[in-house]
């Protein structure tokens, strides 16, 4: 018999997640936890789940930090994140930490469904058809209080000199004259950094960069 955990501080959502989830198939054991304190006692007291489905906005602690707790902690327990955060940035970073599955909050039930099936297959699995995202976007910051190395949401060590050469106002020229590359490599990795940060320009990956408080610090 399955055993599915949801971990969702709204109610409403959480309400709808277990009524939902209900349907995976017949007998499923469907529990629920508003916070994270509780989801850990939960798990602690009814053994071993299938499947715990994880808001990375939870009250009192850093999603990121949640999820990178559970997966220390309970490591043959998948996690699946089910979020309003579905930016490539956030996404890469959930799947860097070892989550079996990002689920947007986005996708109506049946998909919803057809994804949480997936996962308990084995499977991971991503959102598909992310749109980049756009300047005048009203994009909300990720849940995190803490500032993301470039490596968590998927830059190279190359790539994350190159975001920190443009953060500071360089050229593509000047980016190459410092980095001893040829400006046509720069600008490959230029490109490489936009499809990490889900963005299409340099003015996009600027604004992105700030946004997620990328740490520079240790790039050079």
């Amino acid at each position: 018999m399955l055993k599915l955990l949801v971990v969702e501080d709204h109610a409403l959502v959480r309400e709808g997640l277990v009524g939902l989830l209900s349907q995976v198939e017949e007998g499923v054991q469907v529990f629920e936890s508003a916070d994270f304190e509780s989801a850990l006692s939960v798990l602690d007291s009814e053994g071993d789940f299938d499947l715990v489905l994880l808001d990375l906005a939870l009250p009192g602690i850093d999603g990121f930090a949640g999820l990178d707790i559970l997966r220390r902690r309970y490591p043959a327990m998948p996690v699946a994140v089910v979020s309003a955060f579905d930016d490539q940035p956030t996404v890469t970073r959930v799947m860097n930490l070892g989550a079996s599955g990002f689920i947007p909050k986005a996708l109506n039930g049946e998909r919803l469904l057809q994804a949480v099936r997936d996962v308990l297959a084995g499977n991971i699995v991503r959102p598909s058809g992310q749109m980049p995202a756009r300047l005048d976007d009203a994009v909300p910051l990720p849940p995190s209080s803490v500032s993301v190395k470039p490596g968590e949401i998927g830059l190279t060590d190359r790539q994350a000199q190159v975001l920190c050469l443009m953060v500071r106002g360089l050229s593509n020229r000047d980016i190459a004259d410092q980095l001893d590359l040829s400006e046509g490599t720069v600008k490959i990795h230029a490109t490489a950094v936009f499809k990490a940060l889900g963005v299409t320009s340099r003015t996009q990956a600027l604004v992105t960069a700030a946004r997620y408080g990328i740490d520079f610090s240790d790039v050079f």
